[in-house]
This record gives structure tokens, C-alpha cells and sequence, in this order.
């Protein structure tokens, strides 16, 4: 097994996989702790060539496997991708490119809802994965030999399937439905958050106007300190306590420490201060400066409607072998059962051809479902 400790060695391994057409990447990491995570481990797999990178051995410096990550010509091949992106990311201050993330061309392919690694990769090869390190400590050296091995075949084998699912997307013509779904995972703000945007982290149904400004400010003193401390964002503050303070709009210490969610003696510390200012703050804040909060105030769907669209979903996915979560969520049969012309995606592109143009049809009484030797079929009306 090939670990590579030093920068002269990652120099030799880039440049081999910079001359692969893919390469297919994984990282193990820690972030328990801390509020960036910690990258322990880089494994990557391309033809011919496969290697586990050790970023916590001394002087190891990552910029030639970096550049692998911005060429254009290498495809670099995830399972599930968001975490190890976010982690490239704070390296490199961008998004690697160009991507494919085997889970969501798995739901394309029929292999369910969000597909775990293991099973996917069992169902595609008949690989067995031994899954006994993965809840390990990365961070502890020296790792093990099952470490070593449990860390590398999270490569191997994607490496393995990659081919083998772009075959399958381009026999079945599907290659752009996995491209449109890759598009969302280049944009920054999945892998960076901006102090001013952590209350969109928040959920911020029966949050009143009053409240708004605080929650916000709050949200965004809490975000600076995690980012500046390095702590998790619960051990500065809790979301509960964020929606407390802003109920209580505390003016005094005093008035901070009738807070249930604080400890004790934490309206006397800076962060007490700090959460003074930030109320206050919030409180003067102008309205047209605060973002709005959506209010339920539409029109309750009509039930037998939305359980109507549920079973044409599940019947139109069973019939084009995908999953039922890449054409639409309960939120968007809700609004298509309220509105022919909602703006959900399931009524756009080609989820419109498996599904929304058939759902509209249905509504309008163009189309009925019929049960037929325990099948649900579709009958032109």
C-alpha cells in the first residue's frame, strides 16, 4: 500500500494522476471538536494508480494534488461529495472541478433515495466492505493496517463503478439529468458561511417581527465567534437559547441571567457583553435590512390531490427506475397540487417529462390510474 508522506512523493503521484482522464477522491476527517474539520486523511484511486496521502506528516505540502483538484482535464469522481468539497474548499478557496458525485447519479439510475457507499458500491460490483474502522479516530498516529485498508477502498472500488455508471447514464440517456443535479454543488455558499447569512441556518417558522432582528444578529455574533475560536457553533450558543434571547430582548445583565438557556454567571462574561450588543443591535436594525420570514398563509392543499400525485410519483419513478427524491420533495407535490404552474423543479426540464407533465394531466382529468394485477397503470381519459 502506497502512503504517501512527503512532498516529492505527492509531486510523482499528482503528476500520474494528472495524466488519468478521472480520479476518483476521498478524505477522512474530524471536526467533533472543532469548527472547521480537520482533514486526517486524502485517498485517491485512477487507472493504474491509487494512493493514501497522510496531510498530518511533517513538511507534507498538499499544492501538488491541489492542482489535480482545479485541472479541468481530470474528472474528480466523490461519494457523496458536500463534506469532502467543503473541506477542498477552505484549501483552495474554490470548488474542484469538474465533478461527479456517485450518489446522486445513483438515484438517476435507479439505485434509491441517497444510496450509502457500501451498498452501492455491493450493488454495482459485489464488493464487500469491511466497516469496522469506519468510526475511527483519523487524527491518531500511527493508523492501522484495516484503517489503511478501509480508508483506501473508499477509492478503489468508485474507481471501479465510475466507468460502470457512466455506461449506464449514457444507455439510458441520463448523463444531463446527473450534470444538472452536479451544477448546485459548485455554488460557494454550500462550503463557507458568511457571518451575516447563519440565520438562513435557522429555522425560523413562528419567529415573530419583533424578534427578527436579534435572531439575526445573534446568529451572526455566534457564527464569528465559532469561525474565530474554532469551536462548533453549539458551544458558543445553542439555536435554543438564540430564540429565547430573542424572546426576552434582555437590556441588562441582570435581565440575561433570567435566560434559561444560559448557564450561570454567563451574563457576567464578555460573551454576556457581546450578546447585549448584539440584541440591541438587532432591535435597531431597520425592517427593509432584515430578511423576510415566510408565512404559511397559502392555501392548504387539497389532501386527496397531494396523495393523488404521491402514488403517480412513485408509479412514473418505479417505471423510469429512479429515485423519487431527485424528482420531488412532499413540499413540491403540495405545490403542484395547488398550482399547474408552481415553480418546483419537478415541473421543469427533463423532471418534467418523467413526471410533471403527467402530473398536470392528472389533475386536469387527462389521465386516471388504473389498478391492474396490483400495478398502477396510467389510461388516457
Amino acid at each position: 500500500m502506497r502512503v504517501i508522506t512527503t512532498t516529492d512523493e505527492l509531486q510523482a503521484f499528482s503528476a500520474d494522476l494528472a495524466q488519468r482522464p478521472f480520479a476518483a477522491v476521498d478524505t477522512e476527517f474530524m471536526r467533533e471538536r472543532t469548527y472547521w474539520p480537520i482533514l486526517c486523511l486524502i485517498q485517491a484511486a485512477a487507472d493504474g494508480v491509487e494512493a493514501i496521502i497522510d496531510p498530518l506528516a511533517d513538511g507534507l505540502d498538499l499544492a501538488p494534488f491541489l492542482d489535480v483538484m482545479t485541472d479541468r482535464n481530470v474528472v474528480k469522481v466523490f461519494h457523496a461529495a458536500r463534506q469532502d468539497l467543503e473541506i477542498f474548499y477552505q484549501l483552495i478557496k474554490d470548488v474542484p472541478a469538474p465533478l461527479f458525485d456517485s450518489q446522486i447519479a445513483a438515484m438517476a439510475c435507479g439505485f434509491g433515495d441517497q444510496i450509502g457507499y457500501e451498498p452501492l458500491m455491493r450493488g454495482l460490483l459485489g464488493a464487500s466492505i469491511d466497516k469496522g474502522s469506519r468510526f475511527t479516530d483519523w487524527a491518531r498516529r500511527p493508523l492501522t493496517d484495516a484503517q489503511l485498508n478501509y480508508a483506501l477502498s473508499d477509492v478503489t472500488h468508485l474507481r471501479d463503478a465510475y466507468p460502470m455508471m457512466q455506461d449506464k447514464l449514457k444507455t439510458q440517456t441520463r448523463t444531463h439529468w446527473v450534470e444538472a443535479e452536479m451544477g448546485a454543488l459548485y455554488d460557494p455558499d454550500l462550503y463557507h458561511v458568511k457571518p451575516e447569512n447563519a440565520w438562513k441556518r435557522l429555522k425560523l417558522k413562528g419567529v415573530r417581527p419583533k424578534e427578527l432582528g436579534a435572531v439575526v444578529k445573534l446568529a451572526e455574533w455566534r457564527e464569528n465567534e465559532a469561525q474565530t475560536k474554532d469551536v462548533p457553533r453549539s458551544r458558543i450558543l445553542k439555536d435554543e437559547a438564540i430564540f429565547e434571547l430573542a424572546r426576552l430582548q434582555p437590556k441588562t445583565a441582570k435581565d440575561l441571567s433570567r435566560a434559561r438557556s444560559l448557564s450561570s454567571g454567563f451574563e457576567r462574561s464578555s460573551a454576556g457583553s457581546a450578546i447585549l450588543s448584539a440584541i440591541q443591535e438587532g432591535a435597531a436594525a431597520a425592517r427593509d435590512d432584515l430578511p423576510t420570514i415566510a408565512r404559511s398563509e397559502r392555501q392548504k392543499p387539497p389532501g386527496e390531490v397531494v396523495e393523488l400525485l404521491k402514488v403517480l410519483l412513485k408509479r412514473q419513478c418505479e417505471a423510469f427506475d429512479v429515485a423519487p427524491k431527485l424528482i420531488a420533495s412532499s413540499a413540491d407535490l403540495e405545490e403542484i397540487a395547488l398550482n399547474d404552474g408552481a415553480e418546483v423543479p419537478a415541473l421543469a426540464g427533463w423532471r418534467r417529462e418523467v413526471f410533471g407533465e403527467a402530473a398536470i394531466r392528472l389533475k386536469r382529468g387527462e389521465l386516471a390510474l388504473k389498478l391492474k394485477n396490483g400495478a398502477v397503470e396510467l389510461i388516457e381519459t
